[in-house]
């Protein structure tokens, strides 16, 4: 009997994780359907503005992962503030993650102008570096407006209301492929801009989601409590502070695994321009699969902060346990297509027979770390619902830069496994990433005081 209470709180408890995960995976997935867009429709214009596409997406992925862990901080204040009935606490830390937001996307943009004639610093061939340096400052742009409807949605999910940033990101990426169907191939009259075409359509399909996204919690009724009623109002360094205390840490572990896999694509432009076709594609594809036990981890660390908040101590030990059991079951699940139809996957990207071969070869080894994959990044959310970010940011400089990395190199450079190697280093580095944060966190769970529900 024991048995199946357990299990019946665990499925109880998955299904309350779910309904929130599902609009958040839906949301995310939506993100990472713009860059899916721009790969598919700029791979059909030529190999060199894939591959540019791919370099400049690397380079913008750094600050664009360290930005998201950043503004978690949102999350995990707002979801406690919810929890505790304080819903103007909530609104504290949306007033203090727009400044961080718009500053953090300004500085990004300014940075890729300083970055532009440095760009054969990277070791990527000519004409890569030539391709994508206009892509590069069109979406370095759309930055300001990245963040600050990350930093809207995160407040949105905490105040447990995730549908609409669904769909508003839903109608953000179909905007993206109609302005990308005009600009790169010169559709209705306009002029055929090529992988640059790609780039003012990220730019001006993010400012238009930005503005819904804002525009939604200032005019829904149920959130006027927590919307900010003084947006000038003494106490907004206190709440940045309090804010990057959680987030730079958070921010820090995302940059640790961003920062791996992006030299990771560095190294393999030093392998020629198919290797770094195929990668582009195979990681793609891997990155977007991924935002599932992204948003599942997103939604645990909600769940973990209402119920922290709430003094509901008691349902956080099964938040947990059922979450790392469903993250595995859906990472299994996306392991099989990959080794399964991973050619097939391949052949939607492109016509060229080098590139969809190596491809179909990197997806195997997607298909393995998936699972790897989605039990830290659940494992890293549900510490961070408890406020635990330091310890894995230091788990996350072992796994990704003191073991992936090496790893990879040696692989492909003295081993001679090439593009292959590459990507055992990545398995290698998210298989300790891993280990190491699921260890801590079924600790900590152990260690949490038991109360009665």
């Amino acid at each position: 009997m024991a048995k199946s209470s357990t299990l019946q709180e665990l499925h109880r408890e998955n299904r309350h994780t779910l309904a929130l995960a599902f609009p958040i995976v839906a949301g995310l997935v939506g993100q990472m359907l713009m860059g899916l867009a721009d790969t598919l429709m700029v791979g059909h214009v030529g190999t060199i503005p894939l591959a540019a596409c791919g370099f400049a997406n690397t380079l913008l992925s750094v600050p664009l992962v360290f930005g998201f862990g950043v503004l978690a901080g949102v999350s995990v204040n707002a979801s406690h503030a919810f929890g505790a009935g304080k819903p103007h606490l909530a609104g504290e830390s949306l007033r203090g993650g727009l400044a961080i937001a718009l500053v953090m996307g300004l500085l990004v943009a300014l940075a890729a102008h300083a970055l532009l004639r440095s760009l054969p610093i990277f070791g990527q061939q000519p004409e890569v570096n030539s391709s994508a340096a206009n892509y590069l400052l069109l979406c370095a742009w759309s930055m300001p407006a990245v963040f600050v409807t990350g930093t809207a949605k995160n407040f949105c999910e905490a105040l447990a209301r995730p549908w609409p940033p669904f769909w508003i990101m839903l109608g953000g990426v179909l905007l993206n492929v109609l302005l990308n169907w005009i600009l790169i191939y010169g559709n209705l009259g306009a002029s055929a801009m090529g992988i640059d075409g790609a780039g003012l359509a990220t730019l001006l399909s993010r400012i238009a989601t930005m503005i819904a996204m804002l525009l939604y919690p200032a005019l829904e009724s149920r959130l006027h409590a927590a919307w900010p009623s003084d947006w000038t109002a003494p106490g907004l360094l206190p709440e940045i502070q309090r804010l990057l205390g959680i987030g730079i840490h958070s921010g820090g572990l995302s940059l640790c695994e961003v920062t791996g896999f992006s030299f990771g694509s560095l190294m393999m432009g030093w392998l020629g321009i198919t290797e770094l076709a195929a990668h582009q594609i195979a990681l793609t594809c891997a990155a977007t699969t991924f935002m599932v036990p992204l948003g599942i981890g997103q939604a645990v660390s909600v769940r973990v902060g209402q119920a922290q908040g709430a003094g509901r101590f008691g349902e956080i030990r099964a938040i947990v346990h059922g979450t790392l059991g469903m993250t595995l079951g859906i990472a299994v699940l996306f392991a099989a297509v990959y080794l399964t139809l991973g050619s097939w996957i391949a052949g939607c990207f492109t016509d060229d027979p080098a590139v969809r071969a190596l491809t179909a070869q990197l997806l195997v080894l997607a298909g393995v770390f998936q699972v790897f994959d989605g039990i830290q990044i659940a494992s890293s959310g549900a510490l961070r619902g408890f406020g635990d970010t330091k310890i894995p940011f230091l788990f996350g400089i072992l796994a990704y830069w003191v073991v992936a990395l090496p790893v990879s190199h040696l692989a492909a450079f003295h081993f001679g496994l090439g593009a292959s190697g590459i990507w055992i280093g990545f398995v290698v580095g998210l298989a300790v990433a891993a280990a190491a944060l699921a260890t801590r966190l079924l600790a900590k769970c152990s260690a949490h005081p038991e109360t009665p529900r």
